[in-house]
């Protein structure tokens, strides 16, 4: 799936240079969940976008299903993100004006799905995350749970490979964040899908395959927990997704919900396209490809030890940020604040 080889990301900040990933090498297999944890600012969200073509590394290979994305013309970076990579993020980036199936059918205008096509895929999505009820509700109507199941809706209505997930319950209360997880994991299984999981949270981080740490834009791994799935461990999702590539079909996940058995979430006649149509309010094609700002400051230059890797520190933010460089020093500036259109 994922091979990165020498990954790294500089960014300027003045007359200075702020390295935000420091030759990060990785490898994600097909159907693995990885959670990333590591304190603020070490480079956490910088990896999760160069995994989803949002930015371009420095230096080094981003491979995806055999392709380098950092080789790539941008419009082939945008094919590739609208058709194989869903995104999650911890303040859900939903459009206020718009509803909740809007807000969903948003990140289908990229494939050219026309507009029936996309209501009633939408309409699936939301019934399969248990807002069946909600279609009509614009996001300030909702919930933050609510919120964050509409933004999960909008990632996986295009049936993609890859789910990123950056700080997805780090506005949620204990219960909502539970159900939210559970949610996630739940249609990890089922669908076969690779998920790549940023967390500050280590309970969460451990119902993981693997566990990554960043610190001073290095990544390294904690040794698995007794009894923990292994990467290429065969699930039903893996083997309803390989089959359904194999016939042209599509994988659906029923949640409680009945969508019905002939509709899929991703017709096989769709092609993507890197136009977006115009006859959809302008604000769907933002949310149809959403960012976060980029987690960056300046980093000091030290080997990721073993012992630095243990569940006190991660489990501590405020021992996490006592790492920080002082951004009072001169010699430590934070890096600037990354969007992308």
């Amino acid at each position: 799936m994922y091979k990165l080889s020498g990954v790294t990301k500089n960014y300027q900040k003045g007359r200075s240079t702020v390295a935000a990933l420091r030759g990060v090498d990785l490898v994600i297999e097909d159907g693995e969940w990885l959670a990333v944890q590591g304190p603020t600012g070490h480079g956490k969200s910088t990896l999760l976008q160069i995994l989803g073509g949002l930015d371009r590394p420095s230096s080094g290979i981003v491979e995806f299903d055999g392709r380098d994305l950092a080789q790539l013309r941008e419009t082939e970076v945008t094919k590739v993100r609208a058709q194989s990579i869903g995104f999650v993020f911890q303040t859900f980036n939903l459009i206020p004006t718009l509803s909740a199936l809007e807000n969903v059918e948003a990140a289908l205008v990229p494939l050219r799905v026309g507009s029936a096509a996309r209501q009633q895929r939408a309409t699936m999505a939301l019934e399969v995350v248990g807002l069946g009820d909600r279609l009509r509700h614009a996001p300030g109507e909702l919930s933050g749970g609510q919120q964050q199941r509409v933004a999960i809706a909008r990632a996986l209505v295009k049936e993609p490979k890859v789910l990123l997930a950056d700080e997805p319950t780090g506005n949620l209360d204990e219960d909502t964040r539970d159900d939210i997880i559970g949610l996630l994991e739940t249609m990890w299984r089922e669908r076969g899908l690779t998920m790549v999981l940023v967390t500050h949270d280590s309970s969460i981080a451990r119902r993981a395959q693997r566990i990554g740490v960043m610190k001073n834009g290095r990544l390294g791994f904690k040794q698995p927990r007794p009894g923990q799935s292994r990467p290429g461990q065969s699930r039903p999702g893996q083997a309803a997704r390989v089959q359904a590539a194999r016939t042209g079909g599509s994988v659906i996940t029923d949640m409680g919900a009945a969508p019905s058995p002939a509709a899929g979430l991703m017709p096989t006649d769709v092609q993507p396209t890197d136009v977006h149509p115009t006859d959809v309010q302008a604000g769907l094609a933002r949310a149809a490809d959403p960012a976060d700002p980029a987690d960056l400051a300046a980093l000091e230059d030290s080997d990721l030890d073993d012992a630095e890797l243990e569940d006190a520190e991660l489990e501590d933010d405020a021992d996490l940020d006592s790492e920080l460089p002082d951004f009072d020093d001169p010699d430590s500036e934070p890096a600037d604040t990354i969007t992308f259109d």
